[in-house]
Order: structure tokens, then sequence, then C-alpha cells
């Protein structure tokens, strides 16, 4: 009788384990994104990225994923052609970019506003 109880709460020690690690899983999401309004920066995959700066446009390969939107933004993003130095002035570049983005329309990290004035970072 007693071997079967310890069965039973062993079973039940399982079953909860496995649980927990189920939910665990489930806060953690792959590809979770983290905005860094102070230091102006995008934190994807334990990598950090600056919210500035030169950007390439790029179809695959991207750093973050971007959807432009008109309301309900994350970021407003001012591009500029010079002095892209300070928190959200980007320069869209070719080459020797700071970061690389793919636009999209939906599964996008960081939803961006092109803006002309009162650039900066919402959350």
């Amino acid at each position: 009788m007693k071997r079967i109880l310890t069965n039973a709460n062993m079973a039940k020690r399982i079953l909860t384990c496995m649980v927990a690690m189920i939910l665990a899983a489930g806060n953690m999401t792959a590809g979770e994104v983290k905005i860094d309004k102070e230091n102006c920066t995008i934190i994807k995959d334990g990598k950090t990225y600056k919210l500035y700066g030169k950007v390439k446009i790029v179809d695959s390969f991207e750093d973050i994923k971007v959807k432009i939107v008109d309301c309900f933004e994350d970021v407003d993003i001012k591009i500029v052609d010079a002095f892209e130095d300070s928190c959200c002035k980007v320069r869209i570049v070719d080459s020797f970019e700071d970061v690389k983005v793919k636009i999209v329309d939906s599964f996008e990290d960081v939803k961006v506003k092109i803006v002309e004035h009162f650039e900066g970072v919402k959350k």
C-alpha cells in the first residue's frame, strides 16, 4: 500500500514539474522585444539596437521588424539626411548601417510612426 502512494506522489510531482515547465515556456516568447526609453534602444533576443543612426531597409536577415502606423505607435521616428546622432533620428542608407530593418504588415517587433517634429519613444 505504501508503494502505491509513493508512485502516486511521484506521478503528481512529475505532473507538477511538467505544468511548471510549460507555463515557464509560455512566458518566454521567442523574439521578445523591450524598448529602453532612457537609452533610446530596443532589445531583441538579448541584443541591443539603437533607435537612431543609420538604417538599412532589407527583405531578409533583418535585425528588427517594423510596422509603419499612423496611430498607437511605440516610437515616433524622424528621417533625416544628416546628424542622425540623437534619439529617434534615422538616416536611410544602403551600406554601413547600424541596424537592418524589415518593413512588415504584421508580427512586428515595434510600431513606428514617421514624423517631422517631436520624435521620441512613446512607451
